[in-house]
């Protein structure tokens, strides 16, 4: 299963991308996050890893995050597994006339016999997830044009 989104943000792709992988206060700007532990000290590069808590159909469900590219103000990849799945994700970062695009992939793959045979189940849930990533880029967006308008008043 693959759901892509992109979004326009009214900031310069420097603001955008800092606060898409400032994982650490992640909680304080994704209104779907409501926890985040970070595994490994440093800056945020390949290799840097994290504990995303959500709720989740009414439940709190963490996953452990690894960045698996990371290229400055351009794009960063993320891998997650859980419940017998490999979640790749990514966000690609493009300088627009206006500010900046953000594209937005999460991709599913079953991993296991019984993640295969739960595959139609996920399909259900398709449209809950892709209304959860628009969330949170609705959220990054906000959080974004807050501080271009800070700067711009400083």
């Amino acid at each position: 299963m693959r759901i892509e989104l992109e979004k326009n943000i009214a900031a310069p792709v420097e603001t955008v991308f800092a606060l898409a992988t400032d994982f650490a206060t992640m909680d304080k700007r994704i209104s779907g996050v409501v926890r985040v532990e970070m595994l490994t000290e440093g800056p945020v590069g390949v290799g840097t890893r994290f504990s995303e808590t959500r709720v989740t159909f009414g439940k709190e469900h963490a996953e452990t995050m690894e960045v698996t590219a990371f290229e400055k103000n351009k794009r960063v990849g993320l891998l997650a597994g859980g419940c017998g799945c490999r979640y790749d994700s990514g966000f690609e970062f493009e300088p627009t006339e206006s500010g900046t695009r953000v594209k937005l992939f999460i991709v599913a793959t079953p991993q296991t016999l019984m993640a295969r045979l739960m595959t139609p189940v996920g399909w259900l849930m398709k449209p809950t997830m892709r209304k959860m990533i628009e969330q949170d880029l609705e959220d990054l967006r906000i959080a974004c044009e807050g501080k271009q308008a800070e700067a711009a008043s400083a």
